[in-house]
């Protein structure tokens, strides 16, 4: 079958491996990349369900690229929204020809009922950047109460490490990411592998490539983790932490508390001083207190994280949360919202200065544009480099300046 397709993806990089998992299928079929939306036989939107904001963009783009898109040409729509609200989503969108789940490959050849399938397990084709972005399970057996995913994502379900090896060298990327829903539980759910399979994991894809691990819950950091992080030469920790209050966690159906949560910060960064460290927060969860927010803007000042996300609460159908009492007012999340952003701005930049002058090894990415381990693709800052260095290289530069979350830097 011939013809031309275009995929829009939406949210977190887990989207990003479907569509290319969703890519490998439509070349099986014949088809080819179309340049833009307006030049494709086909359209599809890889949506995200995760918070109401992201629901919202997702509708947005379907909507822009069915007035975009050619006469005739079929626009469907797949990943989390299509999975979560399938029905409703097909018939609040008139305009949109196929809403398919994950588990139903997007094409264009008739069938009669299309067997379901785990994306997990389709071929996608080799990386067109120098890093690449590889999805070792999918599902979460976790019940956060804020999170509806493993309401349409389902339970975990680890890939084999053959599989997940010969899909890192398919890629030929220099930097794999490895992502999950639930990462440092990789191999849990499955009887023979046992909880140190992450570690085995992890050491087997760094013999092959750069090697960076996205989403990794607290709990589960152990010190064998840490050190396989560690000796990788990615020393990079994105660690799912959500809140530091101990009673707001244990609202949210979390581990921890800002105490244990520096003390293995500080455990890390006595094992590994070079460390980067990742976290993302959750603003106005139901009952959060301004004590509660204080605990949090401290937490930051005293962690001195490299990299942070804010995100306001979302109310989510079917979640423990949706039910609980203590609603805190828009307008109050959003001055929290800016307070924490203004504090991590400010410690950012400054963990970004401490690195002028030094000599820090980078992969470039495109032409002008590197990255070392403490940087990952797509969501931190880069570093600027001259634009003779070539691309997927990996070489040394001497930083020499800093603008905000973004490095200056010259060859050595």
């Amino acid at each position: 079958m011939t013809g031309r397709y275009w995929v829009e993806t939406l949210g977190c990089p887990k989207n990003q491996v479907d569509s290319d998992k969703l890519t490998g299928t439509l070349h099986d079929e014949g088809m080819a990349a179309a340049a833009s939306p307006d030049e494709a036989d086909v359209v599809v939107v890889n949506t995200c369900a995760f918070i109401e904001s992201a629901r919202q963009e997702s509708v947005d783009a379907v909507l822009a690229l069915a007035g975009a898109k050619a006469p005739g040409a079929r626009l469907v729509v797949t990943g989390c929204m299509a999975e979560r609200y399938g029905d409703e989503l097909a018939a609040a969108l008139p305009e949109v020809d196929l809403v398919a789940g994950f588990g139903v490959p997007v094409t264009l050849r008739p069938r009669p009922s299309p067997p379901r399938l785990d994306l997990l397990n389709l071929p996608r084709p080799p990386a067109t950047a120098p890093w690449a972005y590889v999805k070792i399970a999918e599902g979460c057996d976790r019940r956060c109460g804020f999170c509806a995913i493993p309401s349409f994502r389902g339970p975990q379900r680890s890939r084999p490490v053959e599989a997940i090896l010969e899909e890192v060298d398919a890629l030929g990327a220099k930097e794999i990411v490895l992502v999950a829903q639930d990462l440092a539980s990789y191999g849990r759910d499955v009887d023979g592998m046992g909880a140190g399979a992450i570690v085995g994991l992890v050491r087997a894809v760094a013999e092959r490539a750069r090697t960076r691990l996205l989403y990794l819950y607290p709990s589960d950091l152990t010190d064998e983790l840490v050190d396989a992080i560690g000796d990788t030469g990615i020393p990079y920790f994105d660690l799912s932490l959500q809140h530091v209050s101990r009673p707001l966690l244990r609202r949210m159906r979390r581990w921890g508390d800002g105490q244990r949560f520096l003390r293995r910060i500080g455990d890390i960064r006595e094992r590994w001083p070079d460390a980067a460290f990742r976290s993302n927060f959750i603003v106005g969860y139901p009952g959060e207190t301004e004590a509660d927010h204080d605990l949090l803007l401290s937490f930051l000042n005293e962690a001195e994280l490299d990299w942070c996300g804010f995100f306001s609460y979302s109310a989510e159908e079917g979640t423990y949360a949706a039910g609980l009492d203590g609603a805190v007012e828009p307008a109050l999340v959003g001055e929290r919202l800016r307070e924490l952003s203004e504090v991590q701005d400010a410690l950012t930049a400054r963990r970004r200065q401490m690195l002028i002058g030094a000599v820090v090894e980078v992969l470039v990415d495109r032409p002008g544009v590197g990255r070392s381990h403490r940087e990952a693709p797509e969501i931190d800052g880069v570093v600027r480099i001259p634009g003779s260095l070539a691309v997927g290289d990996v070489v040394k530069v001497v930083v020499t300046g800093a603008e905000g979350p973004d490095l200056e830097a010259e060859a050595v």
